[in-house]
């Protein structure tokens, strides 16, 4: 048995000779992570990348519990395939061997700084119900071939997991898993940030799995790291412990506040989100059904946006000066006091009154802000947008025909709906939407989505079941660079 200096990453950690179905055959665990052995040809596996744990068993062997590409299995080299769980039993020579494998592997591992205690949020009521399967067969099974600790809570209704986040004791975990659609990853942050020491608890990693209608964060990280979005490749982000962070934005009005990962939408987008709601038994489908609706009888907002561009984009708009009294009429002073007696994160801090604004009025088919590239699993919204560079896309679409809307809006599957002339597609640090009437009836309003949930709506044929956050008025948004943080494939 050879337990090799770590000179270089190719140097063997452990070299010996362990039984493998029944035959002596050497077996090395190189400084760069990699597990290799010899049978009628020579195989590896990474534990960074495919090993989820081991296990001692009894007659003194080992199980190496894996995700391999099932096109080629065990094997260091060859195309990339559907990835399946495998298992690979050796048997060392000696009990001195197999506590040194044991040691060695567990030191390995560990070093790696994965996850060993989650808390699970399940959503059972998103998309077409299937949270419940996709954990029980598709993500417990992974877990436990990690010997990660779980603690699973099926969310009862709306803001459960934020009332949960909000008051969690975060010590008893080195993360949390939304298995859900976008919603419950929202309700965990919101929770996060109105704890009383939200600075670390916003730390806290989130990883998502996709089980709901839109999954338009857990699409937009796989993408990005070039793997399909599926349960597998979800769950094993989460496992390995690679972290990413996110932008946050603050959505303000007066006193009131919400935290938005993903997007804020006004007229056509809005309305398609939230108004197709009573036709959630299609799952995903229900958007695309509900878009045609929309578009043969499209909608025009009178209103007005307001913001700071990035560089490049100064060009846009007309100049403005920022004008904004303290929220609600208060005085600084009365500001500052308040800011001591809330708890919880109160949003940006920079000066918006010292930024170069710029203003563009309707009418506007559709205002419409990204955090990240995917809004779901086949609509690319915002194909520039980026996790953590403190900015948010706006998409704008104002005047322009019926058929030109509809090809552009089937060109939103790879993100070239951008490139329409009629489309306005720049990036901005803060914003302000003031939504205003329909064109067609100035009786009627609109509705101001954000992340899948009313903000607030004016006066519409939508309802809903809750009480709107905000007034159907002016809102301010402003960008927090890399507040939170996320598991992400690597």
């Amino acid at each position: 048995m050879d337990q090799g200096g770590q000179l270089d990453n190719l140097s063997p950690i452990l070299s010996d000779q362990v039984l493998v179905n029944g035959t002596a055959v050497p077996l090395t665990l190189t400084g760069d992570g990699k597990l290799r052995f010899l049978g009628k040809r020579q195989r590896c596996l990474t534990l960074e990348k495919e090993v989820l744990g081991f296990a001692v068993e009894e007659g003194s062997r080992i199980r190496i519990k894996a995700v391999v590409e099932e096109r080629e299995g065990i094997c260091c080299c060859g195309n990339r395939g559907d990835l399946v769980r495998e298992s690979f039993v050796f048997e060392p020579l000696s009990e001195d061997s197999l506590a040194l494998w044991s040691q060695k592997l567990r030191d390995y591992i560990d070093s790696l700084g994965r996850p060993k205690r989650l808390l699970i949020f399940l959503n059972p009521f998103g998309g077409k119900k299937s949270a419940t399967k996709i954990f029980s067969e598709d993500v417990k099974p992974y877990l436990e071939d990690a010997d990660i600790q779980i603690t699973v809570i099926e969310t009862k209704h709306q803001l459960h997991a934020k009332e949960v986040a909000k008051t969690m004791d975060l010590s008893k975990y080195d993360g949390i898993v939304c298995v859900s659609g976008d919603g419950i990853l929202v309700e965990v942050v919101n929770g996060l940030l109105e704890r009383e020491d939200w600075s670390a608890a916003i730390n806290m990693p989130i990883g998502m799995v996709p089980a709901g209608t839109g999954n338009g964060m857990v699409k937009s990280l796989l993408h990005a790291a070039g793997e399909p979005c599926c349960v597998s490749n979800a769950i094993l982000a989460v496992i390995r412990g690679y972290k990413h962070s996110l932008d946050v934005a603050t959505i303000s009005q007066g006193k009131t506040r919400f935290f938005s990962v993903l997007m804020l939408a006004w007229g056509l987008i809005a309305d398609i989100d939230i108004e197709s709601e009573k036709y959630r038994w299609m799952g995903s489908a229900r958007l695309d059904f509900y878009a045609i609706q929309r578009i043969f009888h499209l909608r025009h907002y009178n209103g007005r946006i307001c913001f700071v561009p990035a560089p490049g984009f100064e060009d846009y708009g007309e100049p403005m000066s920022y004008h904004c009294k303290p929220t609600d009429e208060e005085s600084p002073k009365q500001e500052e006091s308040l800011k001591t007696q809330q708890h919880g994160y109160l949003g940006s801090d920079v000066k918006l009154e010292d930024m170069h604004w710029r203003t563009i009025s309707g009418p506007f088919v559709s205002v419409w802000l990204h955090n990240v590239p995917w809004g779901s699993e086949d609509v690319m919204a915002a194909p520039n947008a980026k996790f953590s560079d403190g900015y948010l896309d706006l998409i704008m679409v104002k005047g322009l025909p019926k058929l030109a809307l509809l090809s552009m809006m089937s060109n939103m599957n790879d993100g070239s709906h951008v490139e329409s002339p009629y489309v306005t597609y720049i990036k901005v640090k803060a914003f302000i939407l003031e939504p205003g009437t329909r064109v067609e009836d100035p009786t009627k309003e609109g509705i101001i989505d954000s992340d899948g949930e009313v903000i607030a709506r004016g006066n519409v044929t939508y309802k809903g079941n809750q009480k709107p956050l905000m007034a159907y008025d002016k809102v301010q948004i402003t960008v927090d660079q890399g507040l939170a943080t996320l598991f992400a494939p690597k």
